[in-house]
Formats: C-alpha cells, structure tokens, sequence
C-alpha cells in the first residue's frame, strides 16, 4: 500500500470537514478514489455521475498527468502520490 493525497477544491471543502487534503493508503489510483468516496461519501455525487463515470467537468489528475490520458484508473500508486480534482466553474 502506498500513501497519497487527495487535492481536492475549496467548494468542495465543506464535503470533508473544512479540509482541502484527504490522505488515503491504496495501491491504485481507483483504489485511491474509492477509498476517499467510502470515508467521505457526499463526495461522489460531486465527481461522479449515476453510470460511474467521472463527470464531464471534473477533472483528475495522479501527480503531473491528467487520468483522461490514462487506459485505467489501475495505475499502481508509488508512495507519496498526489492526487488532484478540479472542477470547471463558469458564469456570467
């Protein structure tokens, strides 16, 4: 198992007690992800829409690279991996 934080935004701080940081042990990025969504479950709505899929405005990045240009989530965790969610906001 290896140890990652999870960065998620201040909207979404509130959903986790305040926090901008999760740290979670896992040894993949899904495993990572799911681990956080278990302790913190108001989150999946969030990130995730009703297939499972990760919602078209959020974005997730495991360390420099963006998961959308990953195959799978399976990716093996390394220690001290970080773990980033973004959501687009727009507005007028």
């Amino acid at each position: 198992m290896a140890r990652a934080t999870i960065e998620l935004p201040s909207m979404l701080a509130a959903l986790v007690g305040g926090r901008r940081t999760i740290v979670v042990e896992a040894a993949t990025l899904r495993e990572a992800i799911e681990v956080a969504l278990e302790v913190h479950p108001a989150l999946r709505v969030h990130l995730f829409d009703e297939s499972g899929a990760m919602r078209q405005h959020v974005l997730c990045f495991h360390n420099e690279g963006n998961s959308r240009w990953l195959d799978t989530l399976d990716t093996p965790l390394t220690g001290n991996d970080r773990i980033t969610f973004l959501q687009a906001v727009s507005g007028g």
